[in-house]
């Protein structure tokens, strides 16, 4: 049988026929290559475990059975998630292949005809995007010059979009605040759909807000690791209450935690004394950042409760920064572009003290 080919022009005609017009007009989410550079584009853990940690890790691995399929619903792995969360018997966990796949599996479950989705913005550029994959309507409500909740603007548009859901960043990415209880309680009472609480940078910051499950029915809970040391993993977390997260969870393909990721989760969560301490070495290089920025010709820098800091270069400069800084060998994240309150805005992820020697070294070599 001779094979099938279609030239360029045909298989141009075949795309535009099957593909759907609004994914052909868009583009992949952006991954630029940090090969040979000093990464400090996406809010990773710097540090490696101890030796003796990965030597007992890796013994761990060696038990795991790659033949066969995971645990379909991963019970040993949420035992230890509920532990190490405080979570109670009455709410209940789903997990997803990273934050990532939970949120889409949300907006799926409530997918339908004129339904909103709903976000503070500035915020994590996943939550619009998913919207658009799957046909719901995303609604943004600029946060105001502070990057604080514009509430009468932020209500009003609740009160007229009637979202089927509201993601709340806490702390948010990429400014780095909090908005406080008071703020999130008026939020959640107006929402007329499900609300999530997005705590991704929850390990960086004293806030915690799990205890809100016991006040309102149609709030959840997501966390991951990744923030920790596990960005490899790929592990989201969900909570809340079993009736909701039945819902979500038929739509969650089978066998999305694999082997590898329950055992090393399992792990990790088993040794989190050494995540924790990691944790804290990075808020404590976090806070002598933030002081040391300020000796720079910066326009501003924000204060952070996660672990990276929001930096504002000379008017029109944030390119050319980013670019020198690539120069210098350090890759970190330029905002300017993607969203106006984010004009000139660098995002700089907290590191090794070397490391952040590195951007400061770099940084004072950008021009004023």
């Amino acid at each position: 049988m001779t094979a099938h080919r279609l030239d360029s022009d045909q298989l141009e005609r075949q795309i535009e026929r099957w593909i759907r017009p609004d994914i052909q007009r868009q583009k992949a989410y952006p991954v630029p290559s940090a090969a040979g550079l000093i990464k400090l584009d996406a809010m990773e853990n710097p540090y490696i475990w101890p030796e003796d940690m990965r030597l007992a890790w890796a013994d761990t691995l060696r038990e795991v059975a790659l033949n066969r399929y995971p645990s379909a619903a991963a019970d040993e792995l949420k035992a230890d998630l509920r532990a190490r969360f405080g979570l109670r018997a009455e709410y209940d966990l789903l997990l997803g292949n990273g934050s990532d796949e939970i949120i889409q599996l949300i907006m799926m479950a409530v997918s339908g005809p004129d339904r909103v989705v709903m976000a503070p913005q500035p915020g994590f550029v996943m939550f619009r995007m998913i919207a658009g994959f799957l046909h719901l309507d995303f609604v943004g409500v600029d946060l105001d010059a502070n990057f604080e909740l514009d509430m009468p603007k932020l209500l009003q548009t609740i009160e007229a979009e009637q979202p089927a859901v509201i993601f709340l960043a806490q702390p948010n990415n990429p400014t780095g605040n909090l908005w406080g209880t008071e703020q999130l309680r008026r939020v959640i009472e107006a929402a007329p759909g499900l609300v999530v609480i997005d705590e991704a940078y929850t390990a960086f910051t004293e806030a915690d807000y799990l205890y809100l499950l016991d006040d309102y029915e149609h709030l959840l809970i997501m966390r991951t690791l990744s923030k920790v040391g596990l960005a490899g993993l790929r592990l989201g977390v969900l909570m809340g209450r079993p009736a909701w997260l039945e819902q979500i969870d038929k739509l969650r393909l089978p066998y999305n935690i694999n082997v590898l990721t329950q055992a090393s989760a399992r792990f990790a969560l088993d040794h989190y004394d050494v995540l924790a301490e990691q944790t804290a070495r990075i808020c404590s290089e976090r806070e002598r950042l933030y002081k040391a920025l300020q000796a720079l010709p910066l326009e501003k820098v924000w204060p952070s409760e996660a672990n990276f800091l929001l930096v504002r270069t000379p008017e029109g400069r944030a390119r050319a920064w980013f670019d020198q800084c690539r120069a210098e060998g350090v890759l970190v994240k330029c905002l300017d572009g993607s969203h106006p309150l984010l004009r000139d805005c660098l995002r700089l992820t907290v590191g090794t003290p070397e490391e952040n020697a590195a951007l400061l070294a770099a940084l004072s070599t950008c021009p004023a």
